[in-house]
């Protein structure tokens, strides 16, 4: 019995350790949906800057302007750079966290399956015992019968 309690005591430490790896999947997938929104936004704000910049730059623009716009959507297109990274690395942190989970899952069905392995084959023992028994018990009646008949009737052996 305690090879039965012993398993199902790793059955229950592996339920743990998957829903502590599928709330860790779920938060990178969060952090990643939340970092592909601010990418989005920087993406977003570059071309609608460009697009203002270009109905703008019809009318007579200085020098200066000039540079300076130039000089804030390279920040921006940097900015925008360094976010993709963000979101490249996330969506690697997100695909490991996957796969944690997808591994603790898979822990988790083969101690299940071996458990029921073991019960199975527990109930299967159980059930010959049981047979064993009643085959006995049968024998017994049948030769206790068979003797008290034979002394009625006076037959010997």
């Amino acid at each position: 019995m305690s090879a039965l309690k012993s398993l199902t005591l790793a059955i229950e430490v592996a339920e743990r350790a998957r829903d502590q790896a599928d709330q860790a999947w779920q938060q990178a997938r969060r952090g990643l949906q939340f970092a592909r929104g601010q990418l989005e936004q920087l993406e977003s704000y570059a071309a609608d800057t460009e697009a203002r910049w270009a109905t703008a730059a019809a009318v007579t623009v200085s020098a200066e302007l000039m540079q300076h716009h130039q000089h804030f959507m390279q920040r921006l297109r940097h900015a925008a750079g360094l976010q993709s990274g963000v979101v490249s690395d996330l969506e690697r942190q997100a695909e490991a966290a996957r796969l944690q989970r997808v591994q603790k899952e898979v822990r988790l069905k083969a101690l299940q399956q071996l458990l029921e392995k073991k019960l199975a084959a527990r109930a299967q023992l159980d059930a010959r015992r049981e047979q064993k028994q009643m085959d006995e018990l049968a024998v017994l009646a049948y030769t206790r019968g068979g003797a008290s008949a034979r002394r009625m009737t006076g037959e010997t052996l």
